[in-house]
């Protein structure tokens, strides 16, 4: 059985890139376009890892990545946090604030499948 992947981002063209790789490795992949469609279908699909933008207009990835942290039915998904604004520091902060990984844009599409592989073999903490 594939794992299930939910991508959380509001540009449609990074959606898309995301989509196509990870179905080309056989991931069965579900797409949101804001924080709050990302936290409901988070919520029903209980997917293996998120892909979470920060910058979402509306409900951002900082507030509905601590939302799902902070809801026990959804506090053991693996959630990835993706920035175009990579700054010295992000890593730590996104980690501090409950994200399981971190990813900069532009992604580098030949690193992403094993960083994939990565975060989804890792072990979340109790």
């Amino acid at each position: 059985m594939p794992h299930k992947i939910l991508i959380i981002e509001d540009n449609a063209n990074n959606s898309t890139l995301l989509l196509d790789i990870l179905n080309f490795h056989g991931y069965e992949v579900s797409v949101a376009a804001d924080g709050l469609e990302g936290v409901a279908l988070a919520r029903n699909l209980m997917p293996d890892l998120i892909l979470m933008d920060i910058q979402m207009p509306g409900m951002d990835g900082m507030t509905a990545g601590g939302i799902l942290n902070g809801d026990p039915a959804t506090s053991g998904l693996k959630i990835i946090a993706l920035t175009s604004f990579a700054m010295q520091g992000d890593q730590e902060k996104f980690l501090a604030a409950g994200f399981d990984g971190y990813l900069a844009k532009p992604i580098n599409t030949r690193e992403l499948p094993d960083q994939i592989k990565q975060w989804l073999s890792m072990e979340l903490p109790p």
